[in-house]
């Protein structure tokens, strides 16, 4: 939830009579936290809610079992042997998972052929490779290559890609949203945080609305990891206009602006959004410590309290080797963890890294599915000593 905005039209005040066209209109609030919470409202020709017939699909295709616990091990996870083709809602792999959060990986190489929602929680999409645009009824959202793409729950919306993408995604089952700290007492971004209003993208309002975007009837929706079918009785893209504060938004990870210190600060300095239960970073290309005799490798640590997820998007990762684009490392408590052998000594005198990487913190511990396992690089827990 960044700022309110209006696209289209709207009335003069929420709850009233309302006609355009000599027809009256039909309020859609779309509410979070029951009432309490950020809102926006929609307005449609024709009711929104109308269901013309339900099926059930079964359980998401991609969800995948839980993988067997084992030993506690420090796990590699190469996501480029995920299996490519399909729309993103039905392609994606879940990969690791908690009742905070859940960590996907879609390749997908075609369009959603349905309205896709996602009834379990907000989407936190980040775009490694691809570019297209989502539609949904606030607009069409263009997307590139390297944006992080948020869709909130329950959006009805559709990927249109123009080629094929690799996807990360983050599903927020709690929610996902600004870190508090970045805003000021009226909800304004904060001067000091690491990005500002102008640097995330609003969905354009095409000219005739969004339903000039031939949007589908049928909408696919997952609630529980289970697939429902609806054909709704109405085009859910009639808006006429809406205002509000929830709606898809693309942010740039190249407009975070990375802090650096004297010596090395904290990975929380790299705060980009957060849940309850988890905060996502985002590690980019920037000057490193400036003390004479600074290390800017990360030490070894052992944070006690928290599941660490890095997927790994470009550059030279300065505290590990074996890795690369397309990578996955995941570090559960109960273990420490840091730099490769060389990699520790070998930054000192460094001024800058290339490196650019998505990473995920929880506090609650993850769980691999039986998708991570596929995909497991065995050798990683020992490649310290190897």
């Amino acid at each position: 939830m960044i700022h309110r905005l209006q696209r289209g039209l709207v009335p003069p005040k929420p709850h009233i009579a309302f006609e355009v066209d000599g027809a009256l209109a039909y309020e859609h609030c779309f509410t979070r936290q029951g009432f309490d919470g950020s809102y926006s409202i929609l307005y449609h020709r024709r009711p929104p809610h109308w269901v013309a017939e339900a099926e059930d699909l079964g359980p998401h295709p991609g969800a995948g079992a839980p993988a067997p616990r084992g030993a506690l091990e420090r796990r590699h996870y190469l996501s480029g042997k995920i299996p490519r083709g399909g729309s993103p809602f039905v392609c994606r792999r879940r990969i690791l998972a908690n009742p905070e959060i859940a960590i996907w990986i879609a390749h997908a190489d075609q369009d959603d052929p349905t309205l896709v929602v996602n009834g379990d929680g907000d989407e936190l999409i980040f775009v490694h490779r691809g570019s297209g645009r989502v539609d949904s009824p606030y607009g069409e959202l263009i997307f590139d290559e390297q944006d992080y793409v948020y869709v909130p729950r329950g959006v009805p919306h559709r990927w249109r890609l123009d080629g094929s993408a690799e996807l990360l995604i983050m599903e927020g089952l709690s929610y996902i949203d600004l870190p508090a700290q970045f805003r000021n007492a009226a909800g304004q971004i904060k001067m000091d945080a690491p990005y500002s209003h102008r640097d995330f993208r609003p969905p354009h309002w095409p000219e005739g609305g969004p339903t000039t975007l031939s949007a589908p009837r049928r909408m696919v929706t997952k609630r529980l990891d289970r697939l429902s079918s609806l054909e709704m009785s109405h085009d859910p893209f009639d808006v006429i206009g809406w205002d509000g504060v929830v709606w898809p938004f693309a942010f740039p990870i190249r407009a975070y602006q990375p802090r650096t210190g004297l010596v090395h600060l904290p990975p929380t300095i790299h705060i980009t959004f957060a849940g309850a239960g988890f905060v996502i970073c985002s590690f980019v290309p920037r000057v490193v410590d400036f003390h004479d005799e600074a290390i800017p490798c990360p030490y070894p640590h052992s944070s006690v309290d928290c599941d660490e997820v890095l997927f790994y998007v470009e550059g030279n990762f300065t505290s590990r080797k074996g890795i690369g684009a397309g990578s996955i490392s995941y570090h559960p408590m109960g273990l420490p963890h840091g730099p490769h052998p060389g990699t520790y000594e070998a930054s000192i005198g460094t001024s800058r890294t290339s490196e650019m990487a998505v990473m995920i913190d929880t506090f609650s511990p993850l769980a691999p599915t039986s998708h991570a396992q596929q995909i497991e690089d065995r050798g990683y827990n020992t490649s310290w000593v190897r």
